[in-house]
């Protein structure tokens, strides 16, 4: 469908982002099972929640416009999830390199919503839809402070990947 004005162009991105986190979503949960280290699993669960969450906050966004909460598929998306179970499989016998490659993989994700989420926020501002771009900004600085946590937590897991390796 070819977009045609600035307001379907916003809708595209939304719904964009709105499929993306569901993929994501699913995503951590198939990781969580995985995932050996208590600060990944802590992580995971605690964005899980807020992924939900999120969902919830761009589904009032959808009602705040009057539109229906629709899905439009986010290949950005399907290549960061596939990108992260092709790892998932590469490092499956080393528990270490799983937790590192889960970290690594939500880092990404979360770089990748930030960005979107930014964009979005712009083109809210931009169109006069202060409501919409609040609701985003909670969005935004959820995914934030998500990047930051997986951010600081990366030190300990390669200790913990070199300790287990220094010992294999």
């Amino acid at each position: 469908m070819a977009i045609k004005n600035l307001q379907e162009k916003f809708l595209h991105g939304l719904q964009d982002a709105y499929d993306a986190e569901h993929q994501f979503l699913k995503a951590q949960q198939e990781m969580l099972p995985q995932a050996t280290a208590e600060t990944v699993k802590t992580l995971l669960t605690q964005h899980i929640t807020e992924t939900e969450q999120q969902i919830g906050i761009l589904e009032e966004v959808f009602e705040t416009l009057g539109e229906s909460a629709e899905r439009t598929k986010c290949a950005g998306a399907a290549g960061i999830v596939s990108e992260g179970e092709k790892l998932l499989k590469e490092v499956a016998d080393n528990p270490a390199l799983v937790d590192l490659a889960i970290s690594g993989s939500c880092g990404k994700v979360e770089h990748y919503e930030i960005a979107s989420y930014r964009m979005l926020i712009t083109g809210a501002e931009q169109t006069n839809q202060p409501q919409v771009a609040q609701l985003l900004q909670t969005i935004l600085q959820q995914e934030e402070r998500t990047a930051q946590k997986i951010e600081q937590s990366a030190p300990a897991l390669f200790q913990q990947a070199m300790g287990r390796a220094a010992s294999a």
